[in-house]
């Protein structure tokens, strides 16, 4: 916020007072977040509870001041016991991540369930995840499907791809080829890497829809340009055996071999 004449040593002080001195120094040079930082501060001091959301994910993030996770957590909680639902997904985000706090699966599942309950699409993912897993509750394939869908149903890429899965393998619903492949394909639309090569992977097999190495080709090269592993080494063997494409081997080595520098046990196994 830019004031001239007298304001501006009360817009100073109250930066000063707020978000520290960088930040103040910030602002008066025209920094856009250090600027910002100042007025969600003051919003979150008189108690909105979606301003001490925003104030905690700017220290977790350092924008608008110095990055300070113990701040982040602090204002995370004044939002979270509000009942703010992005304030107790930030709050599991830390629990899951141990950023500034030890790690805790148990709380980070807690602080996920109270913001998933409130249809907050993130936690609802994770907290899919976390029972896929097991890690902080009993792995429950049930409830990750349960989770999954609620979160796909909002258009979550991950959740997308997530429920596919489950789909692909029969964990925690009947096994369905035909609802794999809708799922992957709402998520592979959105640029998901994952579901880009999941669902390269069903046109290679012929899983859900027609054998199509063409259109398996492709995914696996979008996936695989954006560093996904299983898709690198899957490309590789595309070119490997000449599947909807020319066979070519000095590509195929190269695609096997960024695979393997990322740790793919079967990249290593195919060079």
């Amino acid at each position: 916020m830019k004031t001239i004449g007298i304001f501006l040593r009360f817009l100073v002080a109250a930066v000063f007072l707020c978000v520290g001195v960088n930040a103040a120094q910030a602002s008066l040079e025209g920094d856009p977040d250090a600027s910002k930082a100042a007025s969600v501060a003051r919003e979150a001091e008189q108690g909105d509870a979606g301003a001490q959301f925003t104030l905690g994910r700017m220290y977790l993030k350092g924008q608008g001041m110095p990055q300070d996770y113990g701040k982040a957590f602090e204002w995370f909680s004044k939002a979270a016991a509000q009942g703010n639902a992005r304030g107790q997904y930030g709050l599991g985000q830390m629990y899951d991540t141990g950023r500034g706090i030890p790690k805790d699966n148990g709380k980070a599942a807690e602080w996920y369930r109270k913001a998933a309950e409130q249809g907050d699409v993130d936690a609802q993912y994770c907290l899919g995840w976390m029972y896929e897993k097991g890690q902080g509750v009993p792995q429950d394939y049930g409830k990750a499907a349960e989770w999954y869908g609620k979160a796909a149903a909002q258009g979550d890429a991950d959740a997308q791809n997530g429920l596919g899965w489950m789909y692909e393998n029969g964990y925690g619903v009947p096994r369905d080829y035909g609802k794999a492949t809708e799922w992957y394909e709402k998520a592979a639309a959105q640029g998901n890497a994952y579901a880009q090569c999941n669902l390269g992977e069903m046109y290679r097999h012929g899983r859900g829809v027609p054998r199509d190495y063409g259109k398996a080709f492709d995914l696996l090269s979008k996936a695989a340009e954006q560093g996904n592993a299983a898709a690198q080494n899957n490309l590789g063997m595309m070119y490997h055996y000449g599947l909807g494409v020319p066979r070519d081997f000095k590509k195929a080595f190269e695609w096997y071999s960024k695979a393997e520098e990322q740790g793919d046990v079967g990249a290593l196994v195919n060079l």
